[in-house]
Protein backbone atom coordinates (compact mmCIF):
# COMPACT_ATOMS: atom_id res chain seq x y z
CA UNK A 1 0.00 0.00 0.00
CA UNK A 2 1.79 2.93 -0.85
CA UNK A 3 0.24 6.55 0.79
CA UNK A 4 1.74 9.80 0.65
CA UNK A 5 0.37 12.27 3.48
CA UNK A 6 -0.61 15.78 3.68
CA UNK A 7 -0.93 17.68 6.88
CA UNK A 8 0.71 20.42 8.91
CA UNK A 9 -0.29 20.86 12.26
CA UNK A 10 -0.70 19.15 15.80
CA UNK A 11 -4.17 17.89 14.51
CA UNK A 12 -2.74 16.08 11.72
CA UNK A 13 0.28 13.90 13.93
CA UNK A 14 -1.69 11.21 15.43
CA UNK A 15 -3.11 10.76 11.86
CA UNK A 16 0.16 10.41 10.59
CA UNK A 17 1.44 8.31 13.55
CA UNK A 18 -0.93 5.67 12.90
CA UNK A 19 -0.63 5.47 9.11
CA UNK A 20 2.99 5.10 9.62
CA UNK A 21 2.51 2.73 12.16
CA UNK A 22 -0.21 0.62 10.57
CA UNK A 23 0.89 0.78 6.38
CA UNK A 24 3.83 2.83 6.16
CA UNK A 25 4.19 6.40 4.51
CA UNK A 26 6.44 6.98 1.31
CA UNK A 27 6.11 10.69 2.10
CA UNK A 28 4.78 13.84 3.39
CA UNK A 29 4.06 16.81 2.27
CA UNK A 30 3.43 20.11 3.91
CA UNK A 31 3.45 23.75 4.61
CA UNK A 32 7.10 25.71 4.45
CA UNK A 33 9.10 26.21 7.78
CA UNK A 34 7.73 29.74 9.37
CA UNK A 35 9.51 31.74 11.30
CA UNK A 36 8.25 31.84 15.21
CA UNK A 37 8.83 33.63 18.53
CA UNK A 38 10.64 36.47 19.12
CA UNK A 39 14.16 35.47 17.73
CA UNK A 40 12.17 34.17 14.27
CA UNK A 41 14.02 31.49 14.22
CA UNK A 42 12.61 29.02 11.33
CA UNK A 43 10.28 26.29 12.67
CA UNK A 44 9.29 22.77 11.34
CA UNK A 45 5.39 22.22 11.30
CA UNK A 46 4.30 19.55 13.65
CA UNK A 47 3.80 17.08 11.02
CA UNK A 48 7.43 17.73 9.27
CA UNK A 49 8.85 16.93 12.85
CA UNK A 50 7.09 13.32 12.54
CA UNK A 51 8.73 12.80 8.91
CA UNK A 52 12.16 13.47 9.74
CA UNK A 53 12.14 11.47 12.84
CA UNK A 54 10.93 8.48 10.63
CA UNK A 55 13.04 9.30 7.76
CA UNK A 56 10.33 10.07 5.05
CA UNK A 57 10.74 12.38 2.47
CA UNK A 58 9.46 15.81 2.96
CA UNK A 59 7.97 18.38 0.18
CA UNK A 60 7.17 21.85 1.47
CA UNK A 61 5.68 23.52 -1.42
CA UNK A 62 4.61 27.80 -0.96
CA UNK A 63 1.47 26.07 -3.37
CA UNK A 64 1.42 22.98 -4.46
CA UNK A 65 -0.37 23.56 -7.95
CA UNK A 66 2.57 25.43 -9.01
CA UNK A 67 5.73 22.94 -7.87
CA UNK A 68 5.90 21.20 -11.16
CA UNK A 69 8.78 18.97 -9.33
CA UNK A 70 6.27 17.48 -6.61
CA UNK A 71 3.52 17.01 -8.60
CA UNK A 72 5.46 14.98 -10.87
CA UNK A 73 7.02 13.29 -8.06
CA UNK A 74 3.31 11.90 -7.28
CA UNK A 75 2.58 11.06 -10.89
CA UNK A 76 5.76 8.77 -10.63
CA UNK A 77 5.29 7.27 -7.67
CA UNK A 78 1.55 6.37 -8.51
CA UNK A 79 0.13 6.43 -4.89
CA UNK A 80 -2.81 4.08 -3.36
CA UNK A 81 -4.20 7.10 -1.14
CA UNK A 82 -3.08 10.56 -0.55
CA UNK A 83 -4.24 11.41 3.28
CA UNK A 84 -5.13 14.96 3.63
CA UNK A 85 -5.66 16.10 7.36
CA UNK A 86 -5.01 20.29 7.42
CA UNK A 87 -2.69 20.38 5.22
CA UNK A 88 -3.50 24.20 4.35
CA UNK A 89 -3.66 24.33 0.68
CA UNK A 90 -6.54 23.37 -2.13
CA UNK A 91 -5.16 20.66 -4.10
CA UNK A 92 -6.16 20.78 -8.37
CA UNK A 93 -7.83 17.83 -9.69
CA UNK A 94 -4.46 17.17 -11.46
CA UNK A 95 -3.27 15.91 -7.91
CA UNK A 96 -7.00 14.93 -7.28
CA UNK A 97 -6.02 12.48 -9.90
CA UNK A 98 -3.32 10.73 -9.50
CA UNK A 99 -3.96 8.24 -6.36
CA UNK A 100 -5.46 4.93 -7.41
CA UNK A 101 -8.07 4.95 -4.78
CA UNK A 102 -8.42 8.97 -4.32
CA UNK A 103 -7.59 11.79 -1.77
CA UNK A 104 -9.10 11.21 1.22
CA UNK A 105 -9.62 14.19 3.75
CA UNK A 106 -10.11 13.70 7.43
CA UNK A 107 -12.63 16.63 8.39
CA UNK A 108 -13.55 17.70 12.28
CA UNK A 109 -17.10 17.73 11.63
CA UNK A 110 -20.37 15.54 10.83
CA UNK A 111 -20.47 16.26 7.11
CA UNK A 112 -22.51 18.11 5.22
CA UNK A 113 -22.54 20.81 8.61
CA UNK A 114 -19.45 22.59 9.62
CA UNK A 115 -17.86 22.64 6.08
CA UNK A 116 -14.89 24.82 6.10
CA UNK A 117 -11.72 26.77 8.29
CA UNK A 118 -13.17 26.74 11.69
CA UNK A 119 -15.99 23.98 12.46
CA UNK A 120 -14.24 22.99 16.03
CA UNK A 121 -15.46 26.19 17.16
CA UNK A 122 -18.40 26.88 15.46
CA UNK A 123 -20.13 23.34 16.65
CA UNK A 124 -19.19 24.94 20.48
CA UNK A 125 -20.05 28.85 19.78
CA UNK A 126 -23.63 27.40 18.08
CA UNK A 127 -24.02 25.01 21.27
CA UNK A 128 -24.64 21.96 19.25
CA UNK A 129 -24.55 18.70 21.11
CA UNK A 130 -22.46 16.48 18.93
CA UNK A 131 -19.74 16.35 16.66
CA UNK A 132 -17.11 13.62 15.37
CA UNK A 133 -14.57 13.41 12.24
CA UNK A 134 -15.54 12.45 9.03
CA UNK A 135 -13.57 10.98 6.37
CA UNK A 136 -14.55 11.79 2.52
CA UNK A 137 -13.27 11.91 -0.78
CA UNK A 138 -12.08 15.43 -1.85
CA UNK A 139 -13.09 16.71 -4.95
CA UNK A 140 -12.34 20.20 -6.31
CA UNK A 141 -15.09 21.91 -3.97
CA UNK A 142 -14.04 22.97 -0.55
CA UNK A 143 -15.31 20.02 1.79
CA UNK A 144 -18.26 18.90 -0.05
CA UNK A 145 -16.64 15.34 -1.72
CA UNK A 146 -18.35 11.92 -1.19
CA UNK A 147 -18.96 10.79 2.61
CA UNK A 148 -17.14 7.64 3.42
CA UNK A 149 -16.86 7.30 7.44
CA UNK A 150 -18.28 8.93 10.50
CA UNK A 151 -17.29 9.15 14.06
CA UNK A 152 -19.47 10.84 16.96
CA UNK A 153 -18.42 12.58 19.65
CA UNK A 154 -20.63 13.91 22.32
CA UNK A 155 -20.16 17.49 23.49
CA UNK A 156 -20.00 18.14 26.94
CA UNK A 157 -21.86 21.49 28.54
CA UNK A 158 -18.25 23.02 29.46
CA UNK A 159 -16.16 21.43 26.87
CA UNK A 160 -13.97 23.95 25.35
CA UNK A 161 -12.66 23.59 21.51
CA UNK A 162 -9.43 23.15 22.77
CA UNK A 163 -10.79 19.85 24.51
CA UNK A 164 -12.74 19.02 21.37
CA UNK A 165 -9.64 19.33 19.02
CA UNK A 166 -7.65 16.86 21.11
CA UNK A 167 -10.71 14.68 21.02
CA UNK A 168 -11.01 14.55 17.73
CA UNK A 169 -7.20 14.42 17.03
CA UNK A 170 -6.76 11.64 18.80
CA UNK A 171 -9.51 9.60 17.29
CA UNK A 172 -8.59 10.50 13.27
CA UNK A 173 -6.25 7.82 13.19
CA UNK A 174 -8.48 5.10 13.73
CA UNK A 175 -10.68 6.27 11.41
CA UNK A 176 -8.48 6.71 8.29
CA UNK A 177 -7.19 3.14 8.49
CA UNK A 178 -10.94 2.03 8.74
CA UNK A 179 -11.54 4.07 5.64
CA UNK A 180 -8.65 3.03 3.91
CA UNK A 181 -9.16 -1.01 4.48
CA UNK A 182 -12.58 -0.30 3.42
CA UNK A 183 -11.87 1.13 -0.11
CA UNK A 184 -9.25 -1.11 -0.87
CA UNK A 185 -11.55 -4.01 -0.48
CA UNK A 186 -14.52 -2.12 -1.60
CA UNK A 187 -16.68 -2.56 1.20
CA UNK A 188 -17.25 1.53 1.76
CA UNK A 189 -18.91 3.39 -0.58
CA UNK A 190 -19.03 7.09 -1.06
CA UNK A 191 -22.25 9.15 -0.39
CA UNK A 192 -23.30 12.32 -1.96
CA UNK A 193 -23.55 15.23 0.49
CA UNK A 194 -27.20 16.08 0.63
CA UNK A 195 -29.15 18.14 3.13
CA UNK A 196 -29.03 20.64 5.42
CA UNK A 197 -25.34 22.09 5.62
CA UNK A 198 -23.94 25.42 7.35
CA UNK A 199 -20.00 26.96 6.69
CA UNK A 200 -17.77 27.47 9.45
CA UNK A 201 -16.28 30.72 8.41
CA UNK A 202 -12.19 31.97 9.85
CA UNK A 203 -12.60 33.59 12.80
CA UNK A 204 -12.22 37.03 13.11
CA UNK A 205 -11.35 39.65 16.03
CA UNK A 206 -15.09 40.80 15.76
CA UNK A 207 -16.27 36.80 16.23
CA UNK A 208 -14.84 37.19 20.17
CA UNK A 209 -16.35 40.82 20.74
CA UNK A 210 -19.00 39.81 23.80
CA UNK A 211 -22.72 41.26 23.32
CA UNK A 212 -23.87 40.63 26.72
CA UNK A 213 -27.48 41.28 25.64
CA UNK A 214 -27.22 37.77 24.10
CA UNK A 215 -28.61 35.32 26.77
CA UNK A 216 -26.00 33.99 29.59
CA UNK A 217 -25.67 30.34 27.65
CA UNK A 218 -25.04 31.79 24.75
CA UNK A 219 -22.17 34.06 25.91
CA UNK A 220 -20.77 30.51 27.64
CA UNK A 221 -20.56 28.83 24.28
CA UNK A 222 -18.87 31.58 22.57
CA UNK A 223 -16.31 32.16 25.31
CA UNK A 224 -15.79 28.34 25.46
CA UNK A 225 -15.80 28.37 21.62
CA UNK A 226 -13.10 30.39 21.29
CA UNK A 227 -10.60 29.00 24.25
CA UNK A 228 -7.93 28.03 23.87
CA UNK A 229 -7.84 31.08 20.71
CA UNK A 230 -8.79 33.70 20.03
CA UNK A 231 -10.44 34.22 23.34
CA UNK A 232 -13.66 35.97 23.57
CA UNK A 233 -13.10 39.94 24.82
CA UNK A 234 -15.39 42.64 26.25
CA UNK A 235 -14.33 45.93 28.22
CA UNK A 236 -14.06 46.89 31.17
CA UNK A 237 -13.13 50.84 32.14
CA UNK A 238 -11.81 51.29 29.00
CA UNK A 239 -9.51 48.37 28.79
CA UNK A 240 -9.82 44.97 26.65
CA UNK A 241 -10.65 41.70 29.06
CA UNK A 242 -10.38 38.33 27.92
CA UNK A 243 -12.90 35.84 29.47
CA UNK A 244 -11.29 32.43 29.42
CA UNK A 245 -13.71 30.32 31.25
CA UNK A 246 -17.28 30.91 32.54
CA UNK A 247 -20.47 28.95 33.66
CA UNK A 248 -24.37 30.05 33.52
CA UNK A 249 -26.52 30.31 36.67
CA UNK A 250 -29.26 29.17 37.34
CA UNK A 251 -30.19 33.15 38.52
CA UNK A 252 -31.92 36.15 36.84
CA UNK A 253 -31.14 39.79 37.23
CA UNK A 254 -33.01 43.16 36.67
CA UNK A 255 -29.79 45.28 36.31
CA UNK A 256 -28.73 46.19 32.77
CA UNK A 257 -26.95 43.42 30.46
CA UNK A 258 -23.62 43.60 31.05
CA UNK A 259 -23.36 44.97 34.58
CA UNK A 260 -21.24 43.48 37.28
CA UNK A 261 -23.55 42.80 40.03
CA UNK A 262 -21.00 41.15 42.45
CA UNK A 263 -17.47 39.59 42.58
CA UNK A 264 -16.58 37.09 44.89
CA UNK A 265 -13.91 33.97 44.89
CA UNK A 266 -16.02 32.19 42.66
CA UNK A 267 -15.91 34.74 40.08
CA UNK A 268 -17.48 37.44 39.12
CA UNK A 269 -21.33 37.91 38.30
CA UNK A 270 -22.26 39.38 35.20
CA UNK A 271 -26.02 40.26 34.56
CA UNK A 272 -27.17 38.88 30.66
CA UNK A 273 -29.57 39.90 28.28
CA UNK A 274 -30.94 36.49 29.63
CA UNK A 275 -29.59 35.05 32.84
CA UNK A 276 -26.49 35.56 34.84
CA UNK A 277 -23.15 34.43 33.57
CA UNK A 278 -20.23 33.58 36.32
CA UNK A 279 -17.12 34.78 34.49
CA UNK A 280 -14.51 32.66 36.39
CA UNK A 281 -11.11 33.53 34.33
CA UNK A 282 -9.85 36.80 32.63
CA UNK A 283 -6.66 38.17 31.33
CA UNK A 284 -6.13 41.92 30.93
CA UNK A 285 -3.32 43.48 28.22
CA UNK A 286 0.43 42.87 29.70
CA UNK A 287 -0.44 40.36 32.34
CA UNK A 288 -1.30 36.78 32.53
CA UNK A 289 -4.61 34.69 32.41
CA UNK A 290 -5.98 34.77 36.64
CA UNK A 291 -8.75 32.93 37.87
CA UNK A 292 -10.98 35.44 39.20
CA UNK A 293 -9.88 34.79 42.93
CA UNK A 294 -6.42 34.80 41.81
CA UNK A 295 -6.95 38.92 40.35
CA UNK A 296 -8.88 39.71 43.44
CA UNK A 297 -6.14 38.79 45.63
CA UNK A 298 -3.98 42.04 43.93
CA UNK A 299 -6.42 44.28 42.31
CA UNK A 300 -10.35 45.31 42.76
CA UNK A 301 -13.61 44.82 40.24
CA UNK A 302 -15.57 47.21 40.65
CA UNK A 303 -19.22 46.01 41.10
CA UNK A 304 -22.19 48.08 39.47
CA UNK A 305 -19.49 48.75 36.56
CA UNK A 306 -20.73 48.16 33.09
CA UNK A 307 -18.94 45.70 30.52
CA UNK A 308 -18.95 46.93 26.80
Amino acid sequence: MKIVFMGTPDFAVPSLEALIEKFGVEAVFTQPDRPRGRGKKMVFSPVKEVAVKHDIKVFQPEKLKDDREAVEYLKELKPDFIIVVAFGQILTKEVLDIPKYGCINLHASLLPMYRGAAPLNWVIINGEKKSGNTTMLMDVGLDTGDMLLKDEVEITDNMTSGELHDILMNRGGELLIKTIEGLADGSIKGEKQEGETCYAKMLSKETGKINWNNSAESIHNLIRGLNPRPIAHTTYKDENMKIYESEVLAESSNKEAGTIIEVSKKGMKVSCGKGILLVKKIQFPNGKPLTIEQYINGKDIEVGCKLV
